[in-house]
């Protein structure tokens, strides 16, 4: 680990900075309409592990993701499809095409008309926001993210290691209870998303 030990220090330290570098502030998105090239350029720079394409963001409004640009607008992609792709980049990993819409019409109704939705999408995004820069924080201060904890289950394993293999280990305890906790609040989420029902 670039010759700083492993310390859980270290770990909350990354996990700050990634909390306050993850999401674009609602007020820093592009206040202008732009070209649907345009808005693959801005998601392709804020979201090196996607590869948005025209193919994509096309099919999303055609499968009715995503709303539909402005009618007879070269320039037909405002804020509201900036902010929808945006919250689509943060659960593509995690759901569905048919998941993400069903999240989508718990707030918005019927995508492509604005005047049914419950709440906006600035507020959506904004809420959303201040979720994601919450959420490594709340994480960190979890009982089930202690160092204590690791070097307890090593203790009990009677592993006589130091040095660097006892760091090797701790990265290798960290990393497994992080899949741990991402894995069910997947299968949380997919839960939730599949068997809610509008009564």
């Amino acid at each position: 680990m670039n010759e700083q030990n492993f310390e859980m220090k270290y770990i909350n330290k990354i996990a700050q900075n990634i909390s306050n570098n993850t999401i674009i502030p609602y007020e820093d998105l592009p206040r202008y309409d732009l070209f649907l090239s345009q808005v693959i350029d801005y998601l392709n720079d804020k979201f090196e592990e996607e590869n948005y394409t025209n193919n994509i963001v096309q099919n999303y409004i055609k499968n009715e993701v995503i709303s539909k640009p402005e009618d007879g607008k070269k320039r037909g992609y405002t804020k509201v499809h900036l902010t929808q792709l945006i919250l689509l980049s943060y659960m593509r990993p995690i759901l569905t095409t048919e998941e993400i819409k069903k999240v989508f019409a718990l707030a918005f109704n019927e995508i492509n008309n604005g005047e049914d939705d419950i709440i906006s999408w600035e507020d959506a995004y904004k809420i959303f926001s201040d979720l994601q820069k919450n959420s490594l924080k709340d994480l960190m201060a979890k009982e089930s993210f202690n160092e204590k904890k690791f070097q307890n289950i090593m203790k009990n394993m009677h592993l006589k290691i130091e040095g660097k293999e006892e760091e090797r280990i701790m990265v290798f305890f960290v990393v497994m209870s992080l899949i741990c906790q991402a894995s069910a609040i997947k299968k949380l989420v997919q839960n939730i998303v599949n068997n809610y029902e509008d009564k």
